[in-house]
């Protein structure tokens, strides 16, 4: 059975959560549309700043770590950072001035930090030029990168807040995240779908069995996303829940894009024929959508595709398989052309090079998407292409990317390899066997599915042959059920423990009580 986390007390935390509590209770209270989250008014009564939605960190690669957190109007960031609770020692580092241009967000890129040690650190801003306009501290902490010979442990998952279920107090909040912190993770994949710019919320949902699902609803989250105020809203939304809030403080976040951070299965250049939408230049929401994942999240630089190496047994290689595609289509190409892009050819080009250069016992390719299930552009009609597979056959459309880069992870003898992703609203473990595939110039690799996070619960999907991928697993609603809530347990997540010693690689899939579901333990070739 799993045991809490015992990195940060609860009264620690609850004491670091002061500020943002008082900010957001009234909010919290009421299960309807609620105004938006804007600067608070600086006046003689109001003069010291507020933390609006708590801290986190991210993106721990080599000495580095990124330190995230958002004001309620412009004032400096102030971290300090300890190797023990009490913050015995510690250092203050003077960060950035939060602005109104990034919607008061604001992150801090800290370096020189030891090897594989629980760090604690504390958040403060300060109105610039008044000592006396200082907010209340939050408390956050994470580990480091390990050293040589020490264990790594991480989970995954992806989808929150989607089909209509977003945050419901009489449930208990997004719990799958209170149920991944008891696992101590050394940090998180999101695999995508971190928000669901295009899944507006109701204040209640009947289910089948009649029950009411109650969401809190904020005005961004009452509407689609177009503006960017709206989209800024979505990612605000998610930290409006307490088990998100103190599982980013604890854990540190590593995030990638699907499309709901958008549009459903967008493609840059498309055109929406949707209602809903005024703004219909799918170009422009991407933009706008980015640049609110790029304030919100604790990444490194400009690019959702990237590369963390962390420490001497693991690199996680980050795609994006939105920025860079070509339209959805009948993905039946039978010639490599800009026209079946999906990473893009400059994507794969860094990841090649990123994966010659990799010293790392395990490379983990996290990836928004799978490889080997069918996704429909259209599932009503079962039509189109939205992923990699296209069906049974040889390889063909986007299918001539991925047969290129698994040719090259095999003539260049790249070891280890691991596929983690989420998208389908299921959980499974696939196993990709070259002697049962259309297409057989590869070495054998795993790929793990989990998700969702706080979402509707689908599945299964079909298998495409291409590239023999065979379900050692799958846990997935009963036949003829589909959409399943939140409160029917079904929200999955992975859990991966590289063993220090003797590198093995266990991944383990878990449901929202944490039950053990299905375990692989993969030997380092």
């Amino acid at each position: 059975m799993p045991v809490k986390r015992p990195s940060l007390s609860r009264r620690t935390f609850l004491r670091g959560l002061v500020g943002t509590s008082a900010a957001l209770a009234a909010t919290a209270a009421i299960p309807q549309a609620v105004r938006a989250i804007a600067p608070a008014q600086v006046t003689s009564d109001t003069i010291r700043p507020v933390i609006t939605h708590g801290v986190s960190s991210g993106d721990l690669a080599g000495d580095q770590a990124i330190i995230w957190s958002r004001s309620d109007r412009p004032a400096q960031m102030l971290v300090e950072l300890a190797t023990v609770e009490s913050f015995a020692g510690a250092r203050l580092i003077q960060g950035p001035i939060s602005q109104e241009a990034s919607d008061f967000t604001a992150k801090l890129n800290i370096d020189g930090l030891p090897a594989g040690q629980r760090m604690f650190y504390r958040v403060r801003f300060q109105v610039p030029g008044d000592e006396r306009a200082v907010s209340e501290p939050i408390t956050g902490s994470f580990r480091t990168p390990p050293g040589p010979g020490q264990t790594v442990s991480f989970v995954w998952s992806g989808d929150t807040a989607g089909q209509g279920y977003g945050i419901n107090p009489e449930w208990g909040g997004m719990r799958i995240y209170n149920t991944m912190g008891w696992y101590e993770p050394d940090f998180f994949i999101h695999s995508g779908d971190t928000i669901y710019a295009d899944n507006p919320l109701q204040p209640e949902v009947t289910l089948p069995d009649g029950t009411i699902w109650r969401n809190l609803v904020t005005e961004e989250k009452a509407k689609v996303a177009e503006t960017l105020r709206e989209f800024r809203g979505n990612y605000a939304y998610n930290l409006l829940d307490e088990h998100v809030r103190h599982f980013q403080a604890t854990v540190p976040i590593m995030a990638q894009w699907d499309d709901h951070e958008v549009v459903n299965n967008w493609w840059p250049g498309q055109i929406l024929g949707d209602n809903r939408y005024t703004v219909k230049d799918v170009s422009l929401l991407a933009a706008r959508s980015r640049q609110a994942f790029m304030e919100y999240m604790p990444v490194r630089g400009e690019r959702i595709d990237r590369v963390i190496r962390y420490g001497p047994s693991l690199d996680v290689f980050f795609l994006d398989m939105r920025s860079y595609r070509a339209p959805n289509g009948p993905n039946d190409q039978t010639q490599r052309s800009a026209a079946t892009d999906l990473l893009g050819r400059e994507q794969i080009r860094r990841l090649k090079l990123d994966l010659l250069s990799s010293n790392a016992t395990w490379k983990v390719i996290a990836s928004d998407m799978p490889i080997g299930l069918l996704v429909y552009d259209n599932f009503v009609t079962r039509s189109g292409s939205e992923a990699v597979a296209n069906g049974d056959g040889p390889p063909l459309g986007r299918e001539l990317e991925i047969v290129d880069l698994l040719r090259f992870i095999k003539y260049n003898e790249i070891r280890n390899v691991v596929w983690l992703t989420a998208d389908v609203h299921y959980t499974a473990a696939h196993y990709y066997d070259p002697n049962k595939a259309r297409f057989s110039d590869f070495d054998p690799f795993w790929e793990f599915v989990s998700g969702p996070l706080n979402a509707g619960t689908f599945g299964p999907n079909d298998l495409d042959p291409t590239f023999g991928p065979q379900v050692i697993y799958q846990r997935v609603p009963p036949a003829g059920r589909f959409n399943l809530p939140p409160s029917a347990g079904m929200q999955f997540f992975g859990h991966v423990t590289i063993d220090g010693p003797t590198q093995h690689m266990r991944v383990t899939l878990r449901d929202l009580a944490g039950t053990d579901l299905y375990t692989k333990t993969l030997d380092p070739a």
